[in-house]
């Protein structure tokens, strides 16, 4: 800029506010940010590794988008997921761990260090968890998005016992989805099963406790059209898939129990997958890659709980410390 100093003009050169440069070398990186990924974080960087947490584009995983949680032990009144999912994070950040909110795009595992690239950076490390997670599949219609949490709920474990003696309807035809018609039994008057063709594909064992069930209703060849309420589910809109008919149920909430999709998009070819797209591991949390491990829900699909990935989280930074100790 210019300046006047005793009738003399001189040029004053302009100072820009220096800018940190972004760290991007770290002993590990965990990619996802739900209960195994934050879990994973504060035990890495409780053993004094430098820990660089990749979040992704919606931090804390299925939990921001739960309503009140029972389960997780500690909260003797429940607690609100996005809330969980805040301390999760703060306490990891406390313990040392670098929390970046960026998506990663591509990895390379063929050499080491190994490089994660995000949409705006490149980054380094020794060692990697992947905690991803997986998605439930939606069914796609109406309602279905506008109640996800009043009603409309993927985890009879997590929510079915918020729905004592309301009718349930539970959509799907699979193992997961007679299971869990079977376990609602225990707090709904009455269960719907729906499902788009005229037999199970559960097991015989599984088809014969819900076909036995009197509790349960089978609504063969049908589909749910439309899931309607005010703030909350108060009915289902059925269509029979042969004749068009469609039937109303008076109902509290919808169970969709189709399957769901391990977030592994990024990592075909580039680690050991199942033919469902979930993480193989080979022992304990370790993939088949020297130095790149798994927790959650993207390699469990048994079990699916917050409670468990954080337990896989755990595991997984243990493992990752003894990886790094011995490979110094």
């Amino acid at each position: 800029m210019m300046a006047s100093d005793g009738g003399s003009t001189i040029m004053m050169e302009k100072e820009f506010p220096k800018t940190e440069k972004r760290k991007t070398k770290y002993d590990v990186i965990i990619i996802g940010a739900g209960p195994a990924g934050y879990t994973a974080g504060i035990y890495c960087s409780r053993a004094r590794h430098e820990t660089l947490i990749l979040s992704g584009i919606l931090p804390g995983g299925q939990l921001v988008n739960t309503t009140e949680v029972e389960n997780y032990p500690g909260f003797e009144n429940g607690i609100m997921g996005p809330d969980l999912m805040m301390i999760m994070r703060k306490q990891t950040e406390r313990m040392g761990t670098t929390i970046i909110d960026d998506e990663v795009i591509d990895v390379d595992f063929r050499h080491k260090p190994f490089k994660i690239l995000t949409a705006s950076e490149e980054y380094e490390c020794k060692a990697v968890i992947i905690a991803t997670g997986a998605s439930p599949r939606k069914l796609g219609i109406s309602g279905e998005q506008a109640f996800s949490g009043r009603g409309v709920s993927y985890c009879a474990t997590c929510d079915g016992p918020f729905f004592r003696n309301q009718e349930i309807v539970v959509v799907g035809g699979g193992d997961s989805a007679v299971e869990e018609a079977t376990f609602l039994t225990k707090f709904g008057s009455k269960v719907h099963l729906i499902h788009r063709k005229d037999q199970l594909r559960a097991s015989k064992v599984m088809q014969e406790r819900a076909i036995s069930n009197p509790k349960i209703q089978i609504h063969w060849n049908c589909i749910v059209d439309d899931i309607q309420g005010k703030e909350k589910v108060n009915n289902v809109i059925l269509a029979d898939i042969k004749s068009g008919q469609k039937t109303t149920l008076s109902a509290g909430a919808v169970f969709v129990a189709i399957g769901h999709e391990p977030n592994t998009k990024i990592f075909i070819d580039r680690i050991e997958l199942d033919e469902q797209g979930y993480i193989k591991l080979k022992e304990n949390t370790k993939t088949n890659v020297p130095g790149v491990f798994a927790a959650g829900d993207v390699h469990d699909h048994r079990y699916r709980q917050a409670i468990t990935a954080a337990g896989y989280g755990c595991m997984a930074a243990i493992d990752v410390d003894r990886y790094l100790v011995e490979n110094k």
